[in-house]
This record gives C-alpha cells, sequence and structure tokens, in this order.
C-alpha cells in the first residue's frame, strides 16, 4: 500500500473528479468502457489496446495519461487498475497485420479484440478521439480522453505497460535494436542499428522505407 500524505490525497481527489466528466455524464449506465491503444508510432512491435471498466465510486491515486506517468507508478497503477477493475480486455495487431491492412485499420482490429475480451458487455464506450468501426455499442469520442476520462486513463495504463513489457521481452530476442530501451520508437541509435544490420522479424516492413533498401 502506497504511503501518501492526506494533502496530496485531497489533491489527487480533486484532480480525480475532473477526469469524470463523461463519467459522471453517464453515470445512470451500469457499464461505462474506456478504450486507448499504445504504440502506433513505432518502427517495430504490435500496436496494443486495452478496455476498461472501473467500479464508479474507484480512487487510484496518481492515475492519468501514460504519457504523465513515470514507468515505476504506471508498474504500480497497472497492478492495481487490473485489481480493481471491473473488467478489463486486452488487443494485440501484429506487426505483420499493420502490414497487412494499416497501422490505422491494425489498431481499430485491437480495440475490437479488447473489447471482446471484456466480461462485462459495456453500455457506452469512451474513446480517444476515433470511432471504431463494426462495434454495435453507444462510442464517445474524446479529443485528448486519456487526460479526461479515468476509464480511458486506465485503458491507456494497461495498454502501455503491455506493450513495453512485450517490447522489452523482444529485446531478449533482438538486442542489437534496443527495443528495451527505445520500444521500437526510431531513436538514432535504433534507426543506426537498422541501417547497419536490417530489420528483423517484428519490424513494420511499412514504416521502415526510409531507412533500409529492400
Amino acid at each position: 500500500m502506497r504511503k501518501i500524505s492526506e494533502e496530496k490525497l485531497a489533491l489527487e481527489r480533486v484532480r480525480l473528479e475532473g477526469m469524470r466528466e463523461f463519467e459522471n455524464k453517464y453515470s445512470d449506465l451500469a457499464y461505462v468502457a474506456g478504450i486507448d491503444e499504445a504504440g502506433r508510432g513505432p518502427l517495430a512491435g504490435p500496436v496494443v489496446a486495452a478496455a476498461v471498466i472501473l467500479p464508479k465510486d474507484i480512487f487510484l491515486p496518481f492515475l492519468n495519461d501514460s504519457k504523465k506517468v513515470t514507468e515505476k507508478r504506471r508498474d504500480v497503477l497497472f497492478d492495481e487498475i487490473k485489481q480493481n477493475a471491473i473488467a478489463y480486455g486486452i488487443g494485440i495487431a501484429s506487426n505483420t497485420l499493420i502490414d497487412e491492412i494499416n497501422i490505422l485499420q491494425a489498431t481499430y482490429e485491437a480495440m475490437r479484440e479488447a473489447i471482446n475480451a471484456l466480461e462485462k458487455t459495456p453500455d457506452v464506450l469512451l474513446v480517444d478521439a476515433v470511432h471504431i468501426p463494426d462495434i454495435n455499442i453507444k462510442q464517445v469520442g474524446i479529443i485528448k480522453g486519456d487526460a479526461k476520462s479515468v476509464n480511458i486513463a486506465a485503458a491507456s495504463i494497461l495498454a502501455k505497460v503491455t506493450r513495453d513489457r512485450l517490447m522489452t521481452e523482444y529485446d531478449k530476442i533482438y538486442p542489437e535494436y534496443g527495443f528495451a530501451s527505445n520500444k521500437g520508437y526510431g531513436t538514432a541509435t535504433h534507426i543506426a542499428a537498422l541501417k547497419e544490420i536490417g530489420p528483423c522479424a517484428i519490424h513494420r516492413k511499412s514504416f521502415i522505407g526510409n531507412f533500409v533498401s529492400e
């Protein structure tokens, strides 16, 4: 259990209440789900989506958009979200699928997989800025939703940590590219390795044309 001062807890309650605008708007519904993804931009690895239904009265201090949370805190929140969620689901679209159908369509596929993995059917989906095709559930798109909805923020944490851990495992198989540190993003050292030794099995061929020749 994390030791947090009463002052910090009070501030967190106020901040998190500000992230419940859409949860409050749909408070008459039983299950409000948030969905988000991680990994649309990297040169390698999958795109990962998560869907989360949190209890309406839950209080998770320091829950936020995954990009605004340190790795250590993301790991703590990852466990707390999974332990406390009414339901959560993870969807993964491989680099191969990304190359086959493009990153946007692969992201939608990962999102549909995450929604289908939920043990409860949501009454409404809060989605970060997109509309997911082929889903027969009411969707509400929210610009910068991972900073405006606790459920979307929770989904962003699950997606980010899941993907980061996958890339750390891939680093053991393909250590030349530094996946444990760059998570597949196009850092200078990653691009240098790509140019020197070429792509590995998890590189997105549709993303790396500027760095390698066929």
